[in-house]
């Protein structure tokens, strides 16, 4: 595990998806329609290709239309005939992910130990609130903020200025806690801190800054945290 300063950040902003809420139900379910082992994956990565187009273009529909979208064009690139009902299916899973096995332990050890935390996600106000309140994760945290309050997806500054703004804090005392690294990246870049999550298949992006922490679970890096002055 990596550290470089021992001084709490005031404030621990939290992706969601994959980094608490475990996506694999949905990466199986979304390979099995598309018969097609990397049918997920070629759609994630889709969906944030087509988010920064949003950005660098301008506009904005929110993460759920260019779920949609990109479920369209993943069925197209496949070759694969998937109906549109069974596709809107697939992309509501997303609001049935359950928390990894380590992140209740790891919220209730940095709530115990008196951080502030928030979560800052990709996915639209309206429907990630209640899931993090269905899985049991609202409670944990003094913010759940959407991207949507600025229009602009991560990994763009804007969202990460938006949430430190709005919760009263400088950007460079916030840590973003994340498992992708074009999160990483883009709160690095914007001027936060950041820590990482190493989830399964995924990875650092080795031109950004590296990030301050790193654990393999959310419970290690809460050792790491509370033990910081």
């Amino acid at each position: 595990m990596q550290n470089t300063s021992n001084k709490r950040p005031a404030l621990l902003l939290f992706d969601v998806n994959e980094t608490l809420l475990d996506m694999s139900d949905m990466q199986e379910a979304v390979n099995k329609a598309f018969k097609n082992e990397l049918a997920f994956k070629l759609w994630f990565a889709q969906l944030l290709e087509y988010s920064l187009v949003e950005n660098v273009t301008d506009t904005y529909h929110s993460f759920s239309e260019v779920g949609q979208a990109v479920m369209r064009m993943t069925a197209a690139i496949i070759g694969q005939n998937v109906s549109e009902e069974k596709q809107k299916e697939l992309v509501a899973m997303v609001k049935e992910t359950q928390p990894h096995p380590d992140v209740i332990p790891g919220l209730q050890k940095l709530q115990k130990a008196g951080y502030r935390m928030a979560t800052l996600t990709n996915s639209p106000a309206k429907s990630s609130v209640p899931h993090l309140e269905k899985a049991g994760l609202k409670d944990f945290f003094e913010a759940t903020l959407s991207v949507d309050a600025v229009e602009k997806f991560k990994p763009h500054p804007s969202p990460y200025q938006f949430a430190a703004d709005k919760l009263g804090v400088k950007l460079e005392e916030v840590m973003m806690v994340a498992a992708h690294g074009w999160d990483m990246a883009g709160a690095l870049r914007a001027g936060a801190r950041a820590a990482f999550i190493f989830r399964p298949g995924q990875v650092l992006y080795p031109l950004a800054p590296a990030p301050e922490l790193s654990a393999p679970t959310l419970s290690d890096l809460a050792d790491t945290l509370v033990a910081m002055e």
